[in-house]
């Protein structure tokens, strides 16, 4: 009895599923700027995914993409088993892409999606992310809803929605697509947009608050609505607008972001943000390790193995959703 059961555990330690979960495995995890509130939340919850199996090498380009480039580097001379990369530059995924490739090192991107042409050059190279022009129509019909629900809100009576939007950064597929569709869901809901003015904020607090600052030096109550494409911009837009008298006495603004992180939740509550849209950091960490561990050991990528479906053999896309603050309900969804 003693022989047979050293023999069955003997086939169980040989068997090729107990292989693949036991094997150790080191991912190299590079976030562009660990100071962006969204991006951190994704990195806690990779590091938070992980397993006794698994080492993680995380780092923090500091957004810069050569100290990045770098960092790709050390990772592939170590080597790491598969990278999870959150690029700088977008365009700069083509080096990394190349350098991965040569090195037969599995790449998963996460929230700055690649080029599609970059992207087909190698056959391990995934992206994990969330579809922009969704969070960017809901934006829009977040600021449609309010103008609905609240016709004083258009102070001068015309009819149109005279807006200042703070944009997350040139170039980034998120920023460009989230500023497209919020607009295009104003029209869609038979809103007249007018954009009184339009400024980059590189998805940070501290730029969002000077941005706005300067928008209501210049255009004062003319500001009827604050479209921001991201939560950290619409708090330093909120600030801003505290500063200036709003949020108190009667004076409203209504303001929308993207990520729906804690800060913005208490901001919900407090009433200075109308609303903001999910953006999954917990399911996007948890997909992009998944995904990578699936690629460092070497497995079959299956719809079945995954948290989301893999599309276009290389895409995984986390849905996001619309939130709001009731008194009675919370917070759908998060």
């Amino acid at each position: 009895m003693k022989r047979l059961i050293a023999i069955l555990l003997l086939l169980l330690l040989l068997a090729p599923g107990a292989m693949a979960q036991e094997k150790p495995i080191t991912i190299g995890v590079l976030i562009y700027n660990t100071a962006d509130t969204f991006m951190l939340s994704i990195a806690q919850e990779i590091r938070s995914q992980a397993d006794e199996s698994m080492t993680l090498l995380v780092r923090n380009g500091a957004n810069s993409q050569d100290v990045q480039m770098r960092q790709v580097e050390e990772m592939i001379a170590k080597p790491v088993d598969a990278l999870i990369v959150n690029p700088v530059d977008r365009t700069a995924a083509l080096f990394i892409i190349r350098l991965c490739q040569k090195a037969d090192i599995p790449v998963v991107f996460i929230n700055r999606e690649p080029l599609r042409e970059d992207m087909e050059l190698y056959d391990k190279a995934y992206y994990v992310g969330t579809q922009p022009r969704q969070q960017g129509q809901i934006c829009g019909e977040l600021v449609a809803e309010y103008f609905k629900n609240h016709p004083s809100a258009d102070k001068n009576g015309d009819g149109r929605v005279q807006y200042v939007l703070l944009k997350g950064e040139p170039g980034h597929q998120d920023a460009e697509e989230r500023t497209t569709y919020s607009v295009a869901a104003l029209e869609d809901a038979g809103l007249k947009p007018d954009k009184l003015a339009e400024e980059d904020g590189g998805w940070e607090k501290g730029r969002g608050q000077q941005i706005m600052a300067a928008f209501l030096s210049e255009y004062g109550d003319r500001i009827e609505a604050v479209i921001c494409n991201n939560d950290d911009m619409a708090l330093g837009a909120i600030d801003a607008l505290k500063a200036a008298g709003y949020f108190s006495g009667g004076r409203v603004m209504p303001v929308v972001g993207v990520d729906a992180t804690a800060p913005a939740r208490e901001a919900l509550k407090q009433g200075t943000l109308i609303g903001t849209v999910l953006n999954d950091a917990v399911g996007q960490g948890a997909a992009s390790l998944q995904l990578a561990r699936l690629l460092a050991r070497g497995e079959e990528i299956v719809n079945s193995a995954l948290r989301y479906p893999l599309q276009e053999n290389r895409f995984i896309w986390v849905p996001g959703q619309k939130v709001v603050y009731e008194a009675q309900k919370g917070f759908p969804g998060v």
